[in-house]
């Protein structure tokens, strides 16, 4: 079906950047919303966007005329009547969208395709109740929707053999990049995001780390836009407790369960950015690095301990190459004896067998310009100050991690890349289809399997069998693929 005329129901924030991409791509639209001021707010937000990309010189003022007379705006469903295509763009509550689409059953041609731009929601149950399931299908944009590229095409087992694809033609002709799932809580993106961002509000709650360090080893460490807790606050705490607790009706498990934390600062009203609390307070507090205490010195000689393998080596010269010196005798009296850390073995035993628990402190180079502080049961305040002392000296950002596999960076990272290792596994989305989702709806500058190839397969295989040794939980045992792969040598992009 050639779509020519498209009526979008739901004129919200999200709404109407719908209805600007389909103008933009040329197409009529119809621009629904029975709350006479929503869609009134709904058709100025319209206007401002195409105002502010005629200010940017992105439009000519001719140009925005002509995509403001491609919308008309209704109040009423019996406008949808002669649309090609509808889409709703309402609150994620099942009943509502239900409401909504037996409107558009009632309106709608028995050819036309019904939409639903559900983030979380079951596209089949909102289906079955149609009169026509077939024609019905998930169109999930995200927001904000002219600028973000990526578009999930959700089918069901109910849809029509061949609309998957016509839908996924017309995304392209919105200048989208689809995706094509089945129907599975969270699609891709969401179901992928999610967890891992829940995975680091559990590591503050259980004071695993500070928000500050889980922040930075996601940005410094891993190459994110934004640390994980910053991006709570700013998609909102209660907006990602109601995703979570979607997927986790689905799928159960830790990855998906709420934390605790979560659940009561949403009860508290902290809600992230919009309520001015969430994780952090906004705007944010000049940051002040005096506090009140002296900064520790850098020892002069520095003993080395590690197992002779290359992150030894490496540090050992970057700590001469900062004028100190480094002896590998642990007999020699020194302020700080540093391990060449791993993330799949604990630092502990190193320490133990140096004879200087109390002076030994992991160190583990952790991305670019990042060093993970690695805190042993023994390790004192002095020789973690010390090793601050260290990294800085050597012009490293510094985070604290406990003694645990994958300390910081790596726990954050490994279960991650599982649950995509996953994805694949259960033939629900292919790795270049799980990369793109994760770059084009969620800002990554690498998708998870050009991460997991970059870490090294070897690598995160280790790391996830000491996770699940050290806690039992089945979300961390590795994915059978990602073994299969790893003792294949097989990487999954085919790119650098």
């Amino acid at each position: 079906m050639e779509i020519r005329e498209v009526a979008v129901v739901g004129m919200g924030t999200m709404g109407a950047g719908i209805a600007e991409v389909f103008a933009r791509a040329g197409i009529s639209v119809v621009a629904i919303d029975v709350d006479a001021q929503a869609l009134s707010r709904g058709m100025a937000a319209l206007d401002a966007s195409l105002a502010r990309a005629v200010s940017r010189g992105k439009l000519t003022s001719s140009e925005q005329a002509q995509l403001l007379g491609r919308v008309r705006a209704a109040a009423g469903f019996g406008d949808a009547a002669g649309a090609d295509l509808a889409i709703e763009v309402v609150p994620e509550r099942l009943e509502v969208k239900r409401q909504i689409f037996a409107e558009l059953d009632r309106v709608c041609r028995p050819d036309a395709i019904l939409a639903s731009n559900t983030s979380s929601l079951s596209v089949t149950s909102i289906a079955a109740g149609t009169k026509n399931p077939g024609r019905v299908i998930g169109l999930h944009f995200f927001n904000p929707a002219p600028v973000m590229r990526l578009v999930e095409v959700v089918s069901t087992v109910l849809t029509a053999d061949g609309l998957p694809g016509e839908i996924a033609s017309l995304a392209r002709r919105l200048s989208k990049t689809p995706v094509q799932v089945s129907d599975r809580a969270g699609f891709v993106a969401n179901a992928l995001l999610l967890p891992y961002l829940n995975h680091a509000a559990s590591l503050f709650e259980r004071g695993y780390a500070t928000a500050e360090d889980i922040d930075v080893a996601a940005t410094a460490g891993l190459g994110l836009p934004m640390g994980p807790l910053a991006l709570l606050d700013l998609i909102g705490l209660d907006t990602s407790l109601s995703v979570l607790d979607v997927l986790h009706t689905e799928f159960g498990g830790s990855r998906y369960m709420p934390t605790p934390l979560l659940r009561r600062l949403t009860e508290a009203g902290r809600t992230g950015r919009k309520a001015g609390r969430g994780f952090y307070t906004y705007p944010a507090a000049p940051q002040t690095s005096d506090n009140g205490n002296e900064p520790a010195a850098v020892p002069a000689t520095v003993t080395l301990v590690g197992l002779g393998d290359a992150a030894e080596t490496e540090l050992a010269s970057m700590i001469a190459a900062a004028g100190l010196n480094v002896t590998r005798n642990t007999g020699h009296p020194t302020d700080l004896v540093v391990i060449a850390a791993a993330p799949e073995r604990p630092v502990l035993p190193e320490a133990l067998a140096a004879g200087r628990p109390g002076q030994a402190v992991g160190l583990h180079l952790a991305g670019s310009g990042l060093a993970e502080v690695v805190r042993t049961a023994l390790s004192t305040e002095a020789a973690v100050a010390a090793a601050d002392a260290l990294a800085s000296r050597l012009g490293l950002q510094a985070v604290h991690s406990p003694d645990r596999p994958g300390f910081l960076v790596g726990a954050l990272l490994y279960p991650h890349l599982a649950d995509a290792v996953r994805m694949v596994q259960d033939c629900y989305a292919s790795a270049a289809d799980v990369d793109t989702a994760m770059r084009l709806g969620c800002g990554y500058p690498q998708g998870p399997f050009h991460l997991l190839d970059k870490a090294g397969l070897r690598q995160a295989l280790d790391v996830l069998r000491a996770m699940y040794a050290e806690y039992g939980d089945p979300a961390f045992a590795p994915p059978p693929l990602l073994a299969e792969h790893a003792v294949a040598s097989l990487g999954f992009t085919s790119a650098p």
